[in-house]
């Protein structure tokens, strides 16, 4: 069997790029091969509305399945690749079955970051990326009083969210010496964690997850800095970390992420890779990124549509996140990293404000706290104000 284009996903960037492509008057073949077996779907809502309210798995699906059918796209569902052989632009699955492909793109996403612990694999002890897992979890939940989130950042500060939305109690374990630390700055952080706080969540910081143990009718977690207590459910929110092994057998580069260039393109002839699981050059931020977000999974996927068709410029994007946490809306628009000033816009006990982040006097990012406006009108201004020193060529 050969493909003209195989794509090795089926999440928000692999169905991004089959659309775009046919938008684009792509006509060749296309195949999508996901792990999973149900059709794209889109993830935040795992930690959000899903998780509180259930569904079906077709609730969450990007496309129904008869856009696929009509755009011809053929989806491998429940198929796991095993080995590519860029030499001979193959692939073969675990069933045995192989693919040929002209072009390939990885849109492999990431996986739960592994925590080496004693207890780690006891039976109500969870992680959070797929719909299975909530599957897994929401029961567990529901016979659950007590809750242990290791990690205080997006998904950990949202499900204690919402499980202190159902009455449940709620213990974050945060390494750091304060929540959301790689996304935001103190100012925001701290008001996040009063809010939490105030709504009876216990926070604790600097406390380093030590092991799980089991326990009659409980579990009893040890972490460094706190005494230890017993829950009915531990969440590990601890990150994520790229999908790049089989990339990396393959003999692609790969650095924490598949290295592309400013056009998506690997480190080998006709292989691409979106999403994630890529780490791209940024002019804007005079480094390479890894950006794990709907914005880059759909932009950077018409980037790579737009690429294979020939057409393809820079991608170079002011990335943006958001988080919903009880009534507040958390936008941010670009990388707070390495700013050296941040200035408060309005008042946090208002619970609608803003942070400005600049480095060498350009805005950089802001952050914003029900501030739709502030929020848009500081993206457009980083677009405005960031600069655009030479992309890489390569990504080796």
């Amino acid at each position: 069997m050969n493909e003209d284009v195989v794509i090795i996903g089926a999440g928000q960037a692999a169905a991004q790029l089959a659309a775009s492509l046919r938008q684009g008057g792509f006509a060749g073949a296309i195949c999508m091969i996901g792990d999973e077996p149900y059709l794209p779907y889109q993830r935040p809502p795992l930690s959000k509305k899903f998780l509180s309210d259930g569904g079906t798995p077709e609730s969450l699906a990007l496309r129904a399945e008869s856009f696929w059918r009509d755009h011809d796209v053929r989806l491998m569902l429940g198929a796991t690749v095993g080995e590519v052989d860029p030499r001979q632009c193959r692939l073969a699955l675990r069933d045995g079955r192989e693919i040929g492909y002209g072009t390939l793109v990885f849109a492999t996403g990431t996986r739960a970051r592994a925590l080496p612990l004693p207890g780690i694999d006891l039976a109500n002890v969870f992680s959070l990326r797929k719909i299975e897992d909530v599957r897994r979890l929401r029961p567990a939940l529901d016979n659950a009083r007590r809750i242990a989130i290791v990690g205080g950042g997006y998904i950990g500060l949202e499900v204690a969210a919402a499980m202190r939305a159902e009455g449940r109690d709620v213990t974050v374990l945060e390494t750091e010496s304060r929540v959301m630390k790689r996304v935001t700055g103190a100012e925001v952080a701290a008001f996040f964690d009063r809010q939490h706080r105030g709504r009876g969540v216990d926070i604790r910081l600097g406390a380093r997850l030590l092991a799980i143990e089991e326990k009659p009718g409980a579990l009893a977690v040890h972490a460094s800095s706190t005494e230890a207590f017993a829950v009915d459910v531990v969440l590990i929110a601890t990150g994520a970390r790229a999908n790049d092994e089989l990339a990396a057998a393959a003999g692609l580069a790969c650095a924490d992420g598949i290295l592309v260039d400013e056009l998506t393109r690997a480190s080998l002839p006709r292989v691409y890779a979106i999403g994630d699981c890529a780490r791209f050059p940024s002019r804007r931020y005079g480094r390479r990124l890894r950006l794990e977000c709907v914005q880059n999974a759909i932009d950077q996927a018409k980037a790579a549509a737009a690429a294979i068709r020939g057409e393809g410029e820079p991608y170079d994007p002011v990335p943006w996140f958001w988080s919903d946490q009880y009534d507040l809306k958390f936008q941010i628009a670009g990388i707070m990293d390495d700013h050296d000033s941040a200035e408060l816009k309005g008042d946090p006990a208002s619970a609608q404000f803003s942070v400005e982040y600049r480095r060498g006097g350009r805005l950089i990012a802001v952050d914003a706290v029900n501030s739709a406006r502030a929020y848009m009108m500081g993206r457009r201004r980083i677009g405005e104000e960031t600069s655009a020193e030479p992309a890489e060529r390569s990504p080796g």
